[in-house]
């Protein structure tokens, strides 16, 4: 058995073929279309290999490899996928920084003229309304002053119009806003677009948002090597005064200039921001093109025989923002309330535009009130917030069904309901941005629900407990039996006969 090894792509997939957990597709696939149709209709199930990209021989293609949280968890040997958010915590309280080598796999072939971006990297096309081929899957990374002493790592949308120039966007309210139009809204900005790094980098990049928790200038790479647990590697990049993340598969090095160029030619001709389609976005709807700062590549770099990720927006694949969200959402309210807070989760339903559940434990009398100090402070921590509900101990956050019944059960709608700031600023992602629900242009306010119980009246809402634990079903039934009527059993009557509720 060969042994595991997270700090890069060819690792994981190491890992995942001794696992059994990826399916090696060696049939002709096209980026246009296929890839994204095989991945959707076979979304939660396997990673997926593509060894024979049409058009793009010597180029292998990988997805699905972050929409299972239990995979996910085995990747860092973390026993219970839900407790793999706390792994997150640590590593954001105890980072490792990154440091410099010269010798990089990522530079094993340089490319500085005559390089065709579309036509060396098999860039997905998901919807027929699609406005392009827009690129997903690559991590930006922004260092020294211009990541005010930090190093910032994001994915960003891509769209190369050209052969070696591209639409790249930095969503508002994020740290790349902060750099492009901010900071060093007058100047070009190096940058180096890493495809394919180690998983923990990965997912630094994919859920890093909450800023007060990881705020501009943090050193996010240090926090991708507190969960890897080794330092991740860089290098400098041989175009630009950036650096290069060493193990990554794909590297463009370039420069992000002071021109501003639509992402899609039919936005262009329309000369309208937020109207012509653009690709399917992290929020599950179709997104919209905008007008955006230039990405001028000046070089791409690449292992032999690189592979290339199929990152897709609104997929299962967009677990992997969760865990560090979900470290950053605890992270608040720990600090906040030490000690309260047991538990936290996003279910994927809420991800998409913006929710999160806590599990709070009151301890005594003098608790009471602090739940919505932590519902209060949950709604102000990421920009255009939509849900955010906090339960008791007793009450199994995993399970949408137990979060529905205390809600129905121990929410009074005249006092347990908290509204945002209406008319405060979103995500401009999110279709109630612009929709003109509130007179003032801007986020209608999230929704708070303390669906908790009065700690003084903790008896009137006692659950009835059956005593499923005292029970051995075997003095009855064959194991057979067993399995073949908790197969039938729907998920909430498992998590309910589970804990005898």
């Amino acid at each position: 058995m060969v042994k595991k090894d997270m700090t890069d792509i060819r690792g994981l997939v190491q890992f995942l073929k001794q696992e059994n957990d990826i399916i090696i597709v060696r049939a002709p696939v096209d980026p246009i279309y296929e890839v994204a149709g095989i991945q959707v209709a076979l979304d939660d199930g396997p990673a997926f290999l593509f060894e024979n990209i049409k058009g793009y021989p010597g180029v292998t293609s990988i997805g699905n490899v972050f929409s299972r949280m239990d995979r996910i968890a085995k990747m860092f040997d973390v026993d219970d996928p839900r407790n793999f958010k706390f792994r997150c915590v640590d590593a954001i309280r105890h980072p490792i920084p990154p440091v410099v080598v010269d010798a990089a796999p990522c530079q094993e072939v340089v490319i500085t003229k005559g390089f065709d971006v579309p036509a060396l990297l098999p860039i997905p096309k998901s919807t027929p309304k699609d406005g392009a081929r827009v690129m997903g899957s690559g991590i930006w990374l922004i260092s020294g002053r211009y990541a005010n002493d930090g190093h910032e790592v994001a994915f960003k949308r891509m769209n190369f119009r050209g052969k070696d120039w591209a639409s790249l966007t930095a969503s508002p309210g994020t740290h790349g806003e902060a750099i492009l139009f901010m900071h060093c809204r007058d100047e070009d900005v190096p940058v180096t677009i890493n495809i394919c790094p180690s998983p923990a980098v990965t997912l630094i990049a994919a859920g890093g948002l909450l800023h007060s928790i990881i705020p501009f200038g943090a050193d996010e790479l240090a926090i991708a090597g507190g969960l890897e647990g080794s330092p991740i590697e860089i290098c400098k990049a041989k175009t630009v005064d950036a650096y290069s993340i060493a193990k990554a598969e794909w590297v463009i090095e370039g420069v992000m200039s002071t021109e501003k160029v639509w992402e899609t030619e039919e936005a262009e001709k329309l000369g309208k921001q937020d109207v012509a389609p653009f690709f399917p976005e992290w929020t599950g709807t179709l997104g919209k093109a905008w007008k955006s700062r230039k990405f001028q590549a000046t070089a791409i770099t690449h292992r032999k025989n690189p592979v290339f990720y199929n990152w897709l927006g609104g997929t299962m694949d967009m677990l992997g923002g969760m865990p560090f969200r979900e470290a950053c959402f605890y992270e608040a309210a720990d600090r906040l309330v030490p000690g309260m807070v047991k538990d936290v989760n996003i279910p994927f339903a809420l991800k998409h535009l913006g929710g999160v559940i806590y599990q709070v434990q009151k301890r005594r009398p003098r608790d009471e009130g602090y739940q919505r100090n932590i519902l209060a402070n949950a709604l102000s921590l990421q920009p255009g917030l939509r849900l955010v509900v906090a339960v008791d101990e007793d009450v199994d956050i995993y399970s949408m069904d137990d979060v529905m019944w205390a809600i129905m059960s121990r929410v009074n709608p005249t006092s347990d309901l908290l509204l945002g700031a209406s008319g405060s600023r979103g995500v401009a992602a999110q279709p109630g941005e612009q929709t003109g629900k509130v007179e003032t242009s801007g986020f209608a306010g999230g929704l708070a629900i303390d669906a908790t119980v009065p700690f003084l009246s903790k008896e009137r809402y006692e659950r009835a407990h059956f005593p499923v634990e005292g029970i051995d079903l075997t003095n009855w039934f064959t194991q057979a039996e067993i399995n073949a009527i908790k197969a039938k059993q729907s998920e909430y009557a498992k998590v309910l006969s589970k804990k005898g509720w």
